[in-house]
């Protein structure tokens, strides 16, 4: 992460990171605590983010919140404002992700991917937007390549990722003329525990061992969030870690065909191997989300 300098333009200014207890979330309260930002944690987990929080030097906040309640997101958002000022900076990062076989999957977890992912996003967008507007701000939505090619076993995640793109993608139009600007991340394989109880499980394994050599490789999640901190100081449209994945969006229209392609010829032989379990939701943040579950009325 980046050292604190003069004429950093995130001084003193008020940046709101969702899901921000770990993973990429904390990370990048960190890399934007050492740009000078004042920065609200938002996320589920409310004593692992008083734990990043109690990590950075600057004045912060945190506040323990399901990003997909509304009301509640307008209520954070008027306290942030109330303790921190209104923010500049919006990060839509909360998300959580599940795998396996859509015909096994438990609807209500497939649902939930959607909800906190898109939902969630939509939430938090409309939450801080009267603080952007008044500061001219900056939203940076959290995508993935998930966004720009599809994926066998991740359907949730990969239309909740196609959906937060078009959703930031919309804003970033319909906001313009009044100076606030809408940026969107792309990254790849990240560190996270996220990441790393997904290799837990042979559908999502397999996944990303048939991927491209260079596609498999997993990025430290300290250099995705340096990268995240630097797009936001500099309010850039999109984001890309690694810098290759820029070179996949003139093409992206060609990948199902080619993610069909590959699927029909690998996956009778992988099934034979070993049976493709659905995953419910993934790391730890996706287990705070479940234990949470039973708190949120039935739909």
């Amino acid at each position: 992460m980046g050292v604190r300098g003069h004429g950093r333009p995130l001084r003193g200014r008020t940046v709101v990171v969702t899901g921000a207890a770990r993973g990429v979330g904390a990370a990048l309260a960190r890399a934007l605590d050492d740009r000078g930002a004042h920065v609200a944690l938002v996320g589920l987990e409310g004593e692992r983010l008083h734990e990043v929080a109690a990590s950075l030097r600057n004045p912060s906040a945190c506040r323990e919140v399901d990003v997909t309640d509304e009301e509640a997101m307008a209520a954070t958002a008027r306290e942030i404002r109330t303790r921190l000022g209104p923010a500049s900076v919006v990060v839509g990062n909360a998300g959580v992700a599940e795998g396996g076989p859509f015909a096994d999957s438990d609807p209500r977890v497939w649902r939930r991917v959607v909800e906190v992912n898109l939902f969630g996003s939509a939430a938090t967008a409309r939450a801080f937007l009267p603080d952007l507007l008044q500061t001219r701000g900056y939203y940076l939505q959290v995508a993935s390549l998930a966004a720009m090619g599809t994926s066998p076993f991740m359907s949730a995640y990969c239309a909740s990722k196609a959906g937060v793109e078009s959703l930031a993608n919309a804003l970033r139009a319909e906001l313009a003329h009044r100076g606030v600007a809408v940026g969107i991340a792309y990254f790849n394989w990240t560190d996270t525990d996220m990441i790393r109880d997904a290799d837990h499980y042979a559908a999502l394994r397999e996944l990303r061992a048939h991927m491209p050599s260079p596609a498999r490789k997993v990025y430290p999640v300290t250099l995705v969030a340096d990268r995240l901190a630097a797009a936001a100081e500099r309010r850039a449209p999109a984001v890309y870690v690694p810098a290759w994945l820029r070179a996949v969006q003139p093409v992206r229209a060609a990948l199902p065909a080619v993610v069909t392609r590959v699927a029909r010829h690998e996956l009778p032989r992988l099934e034979q191997a070993q049976a493709f379990e659905a995953t419910g939701l993934l790391g730890g943040g996706g287990r705070a989300d479940t234990r949470r579950s039973t708190d949120r009325p039935a739909r």
